[in-house]
């Protein structure tokens, strides 16, 4: 582990996590990266998303709460156990930032491949183009596209999503690696006639699939999220 980096574990409310991160605001001239992990079940919105997208009959019923991020993209999903969550600061001017912003990905995509490629998960590349709406669903479910630095397998699928904020003193970089991969239980939560929920179940579920389900293909044993982050914090630059 370089010594540069700075890291940390936080286990939190999703709305807190995403709201701050005091270790970088009060020292923002250091790379840090932190295992984050949410003490509930959380909708979060992309900055962007109007709250229309969500049907809030079925958020209540299922005691879920509704979290708003401040970088761009769809919805997620976020339990205590999926997807596995890893957030990097990088201070501006630092060798790693890059002032744009869609190649600013291109290195953590490539530390995500190698660090699943630690754990037996090949095959895997960093996409380096512009965005791609894998399903008709992209604008409302973040893993309905794949944007740059996302890692995908060879036939497309989406397996780690990222996003990022960016203000003058560095750039806050969000990831998520999916483990297992349903579909179902997003989809449910979102303001979509019958048709559409089922269309979008048929849809994402093609489009994404889940570090544990591609271990299971290979053969290999399936990673246990907290692993799975420290392999990606061992793949950091």
């Amino acid at each position: 582990m370089p010594a540069e980096w700075r890291v940390e574990e936080r286990t939190e409310p999703g709305a807190s996590l995403h709201g701050s991160w005091p270790t970088v605001a009060e020292d923002p001239g250091r790379r840090t990266v932190a295992l984050c992990r949410v003490t509930d079940t959380c909708l979060v919105l992309g900055s962007t998303q109007s709250e229309l997208v969500v049907d809030r009959s079925r958020v209540e019923a299922a005691g879920i709460s509704v979290v708003r991020r401040s970088s761009g993209g769809g919805a997620v999903l976020v339990t205590p156990a999926d997807p596995v969550w890893v957030d990097v600061w990088i201070p501006a001017g630092d060798p790693l930032w890059h002032p744009q912003v869609d190649r600013a990905f291109d290195w953590l995509g490539r530390a995500w491949v190698e660090a699943l490629a630690r754990t037996g998960i090949s095959g895997l590349t960093a996409h380096d183009q512009g965005f791609v709406a894998c399903t008709r669903w992209s604008s409302v479910v973040c893993f309905g596209g794949v944007g740059a630095g996302e890692v995908v397998t060879g036939d497309g699928r989406k397996v780690v999503g990222l996003a990022q904020r960016r203000n003058r003193r560095g750039a806050w970089f969000h990831s998520a690696c999916v483990l297992r991969w349903e579909a179902a239980p997003l989809v449910e939560l979102l303001a979509l006639d019958p048709d559409e929920r089922r269309a979008a179940v048929i849809g994402l579920e093609g489009a994404v699939t889940g570090a544990a389900d591609l271990a299971d293909g290979l053969g290999v044993a399936a990673p246990d999220g907290l692993a799975l982050a420290y392999s990606l914090i061992a793949s950091l630059p």
